[in-house]
């Protein structure tokens, strides 16, 4: 394998195509460097970080086109976090959670905590996903809008439960890469690093009016919430443009930058088209060649952002991946618990679809060079 060398021509210009932490552009790596100056390393209390946290939040509220009533809440942690905050300030009595991947079925496993009663979780083997099922007494509906383990994508629609059920959803992997309507959500919750480029370390969420009341209601229960978990502390500090620890300021960066490119090329509708045009690539490669196709076959559940690539057992997807690590194209290896002989590729918005294209040139010449 160390002697493969993939031809310059074959070669994306930039070779980072992994699910999380995802490609930064080296524009948002200047902007830290010149604007982080005045940033890093000031308080988090004072005007200038509040303002950062401020331009995400307008700029979060412009990408989504957040209706009336709607606010951008964010807190410390990331998506692991806000399952547990959740669990202890989101749902009332019950959760349905669809488990069609690791998002799913860590949320549900959140959601069975001994305060409530256990969810009913609807499953589906990997490659496909579950549909919401409608159940009396169940309070929150809660799904992944992307799988990044399988490639898996839902629909963003709006349970039509008991009065007053709630719809949330996980969009970890395609908020800021996929088009959809936020009205049929009262929480679309994510972390910044997958389409908006980011670091880890928050969690952040549009929240809906019905969603804001039923955080204040359970605040006001005198149910045990711990403070670093509590949703109400969350939204209360929102509002003044601060956390309530001290946040992550490199990942507000990054994140304010991206949502600002975001926006300024034409905003969430752009960026659907250019994952579209890149997730696009690679199953119509995967489809064209005999050696490989698409993990998730039915093409109405498959990712717009994650691509799943399995090959054929005569081909090594392992020596695959190593040999284009060796030639700078990274993070190319599928989910570990998956154990399928596959490819795994990030295609999210920071990533420009023309080195998606040079990508399927590079795995193409690598089988073929494994093969002489």
């Amino acid at each position: 394998m160390a002697d493969i060398v993939i031809p310059a021509e074959f070669l994306p210009t930039d070779g980072r195509f992994g699910c999380g932490p995802s490609k930064i552009r080296g524009a948002q790596l200047e902007s830290l460097v010149t604007r982080g100056a005045t940033i890093l390393g000031t308080s988090h209390r004072q005007k200038p970080v509040k303002d950062l946290v401020g331009s995400v939040r307008e700029g979060l509220a412009t990408m989504f086109d957040l209706p009336d009533g709607y606010e951008v809440v964010l807190g410390n942690g990331g998506s692991t976090a806000f399952w547990d905050a959740a669990a202890f300030g989101l749902i009332e009595q019950r959760a349905e959670n669809l488990s069609f991947g690791e998002f799913g079925s860590k949320f549900a496993k959140a959601a069975a905590a001994p305060w409530l009663q256990a969810p009913h979780v609807v499953e589906a083997p990997g490659g496909s996903r579950s549909e919401l099922e409608i159940v009396e007494g169940v309070d929150v509906y809660a799904y992944p809008h992307n799988e990044t383990s399988t490639g898996v994508m839902a629909p963003v629609v709006r349970a039509q439960g008991d009065p007053g059920a709630l719809t949330v959803v996980d969009a970890t992997s395609a908020a800021g890469g996929v088009s959809f309507d936020a009205s049929a959500t009262d929480v679309y919750y994510f972390a910044p690093q997958k389409n908006f480029a980011s670091d880890g370390g928050l969690w952040l969420a549009l929240f809906s009016p019905a969603a804001i009341e039923r955080v204040a209601r359970i605040a006001a229960s005198g149910r045990y919430i711990p403070e670093f978990l509590s949703l109400q502390n969350a939204v209360d500090n929102s509002r003044l443009n601060q956390t309530l620890n001290t946040p992550a300021l490199t990942t507000l960066l990054l994140l304010d930058d991206q949502v600002s490119w975001i926006n300024g090329s034409g905003g969430l509708a752009w960026a659907d088209t250019r994952t579209k045009t890149s997730s696009s690539t690679l199953y119509d490669w995967a489809e064209s060649v005999d050696w490989a196709s698409p993990f998730v076959s039915d093409p109405s559940h498959r990712s717009q952002v994650v691509a799943t690539i399995d090959l054929d057992d005569s081909i090594d997807a392992a020596a695959v991946a190593a040999v284009l690590r060796q030639n700078g194209i990274v993070d190319t290896e599928p989910y570990r618990k998956l154990g399928r002989n596959q490819l795994r590729v990030a295609t999210f918005t920071a990533i420009d679809p023309d080195d998606v294209q040079q990508l399927v040139r590079a795995i193409t010449y690598v089988v073929g060079a494994l093969a002489d």
